[in-house]
């Protein structure tokens, strides 16, 4: 006799457990939920973000043209602030010291200077494009507002300092750039095609890896002629940064690919007739994003400490720009630095950033192995 078995009703039903979700999660999740435990990693690209704001709006930041010369306040402690009424500016009176001929000042926090916000001054162009004159704060003429001092010139070093961000922070971006498209452009040719190219590429990096990076960025750098344009500097430095970089990333990704090239997704895209273009970009490529990545980020701190060191040299970025390495040049002079000791803030930004590049660095490299 056949027993009919009734079917079980669904709240009678064992209840699916609930946050299994693991096999449902994209991977790109998982590597956000792995970089977002790294607390060091997320600290670190929020004050990568607040730089590059800070580098982008910079012109309205500062208060003070990052050129403008102001022989009355040569040397200038940084500014005392107040609050009265508002925050405000200590006065200083210059005096010389005709024992040391150096200026001294003194300070007078009795009729403190107010500082005034969305005050106008210097011209400059906003994203390069729409004229202004409208910065973020400052005082009324003829007082000063140097919340960092001033070098021996009497030009502000706060306001050169934000200003500079925008050449040492870029100049890592876009140089790190150029190195990682060429990096994985001739590894990912070495790695797939292999015999002669390979050969004949991998003789070319090792002879580039051979010579001391600094001084070849050097003898590189000091042959450029020293009256060319700002904007042409940059974009030589730039070129001149990245032609070096590349080579221990395109060695790497010529690993990678060697190892991809042997597995069967290939020998099947190539059974079913894909070219090696469409190999390469549908299959090399993606499979290598992420150690580009990785590789991309810790490559940026060294490119800034690069042009700061060739700045720092003379040979890098040279005046009327502005960077990190050019402002650092006024400290080389012990003397200097002990009785001015604030041209090192400079120094302190390129600390930070490097520092936060290094700990996003790490968190990226963490995450791009969210299964490990």
């Amino acid at each position: 006799m056949a027993i009919i078995q009734e079917p079980i009703s669904q709240e009678h039903q064992a209840p699916a457990e609930k946050g299994s979700d693991v096999g449902e999660i994209p991977q790109w999740r998982l590597m956000a939920r792995r970089f977002k435990q790294s607390k060091l990693a997320v600290a670190g690209g929020i004050v990568l973000l607040v730089m590059y704001g800070i580098a982008l709006f910079a012109p309205f930041l500062a208060p003070y043209d990052a050129n403008a010369v102001n022989s009355d306040r040569a040397n200038a402690a940084p500014a005392k602030l107040t609050w009265k009424g508002g925050p405000a500016v200590c006065g200083v009176a210059q005096t010389l010291n005709k024992d040391t001929f150096t200026w001294e000042y003194k300070t007078n926090c009795d009729k403190p200077d107010p500082i005034n916000f969305f005050v106008k001054g210097a011209d400059y162009k906003v994203f390069g494009l729409i004229p202004t004159t409208t910065h973020l704060f400052g005082v009324d003429k003829p007082n000063t507002v140097y919340l960092w001092g001033a070098d021996d010139q009497g030009r502000d070093i706060f306001s050169r300092t934000i200003i500079g961000s925008r050449v040492s922070l870029t100049i890592g971006l876009v140089g790190v750039g150029i190195g990682t498209i060429l990096g994985a452009i001739i590894g990912t040719i070495s790695g797939y095609f292999g015999g002669l190219v390979d050969n004949v590429l991998q003789r070319i990096i090792e002879i580039i890896l051979s010579v001391p990076t600094l001084p070849l960025w050097a003898m590189m750098a000091a042959i450029l002629p020293r009256d060319m344009t700002v904007t042409k500097r940059y974009l030589f430095i730039t070129v001149i940064l990245s032609l070096v970089g590349w080579a221990g990333l395109a060695r790497q990704i010529r690993g990678k690919v060697m190892s991809y090239a042997g597995a069967d997704y290939v020998a099947a895209a190539r059974a079913a007739g894909s070219g090696h273009a469409r190999v390469i970009l549908s299959h090399m490529v993606p499979n290598s994003i992420s150690h580009l990545v990785v590789v991309t980020m810790l490559a940026i701190p060294t490119t800034i400490i690069a042009e700061t060191s060739l700045s720092f040299l003379g040979i890098g970025m040279l005046p009327p720009a502005v960077s990190w390495g050019v402002l650092l040049q006024d400290a080389q002079k012990v003397q200097a630095v002990q009785q001015y000791p604030w041209m090192l803030i400079p120094a302190v930004a390129v600390v930070i950033a490097v520092t936060c590049y290094q700990l996003l660095g790490d968190g990226v490299r963490d995450a791009v192995d969210p299964y490990g």
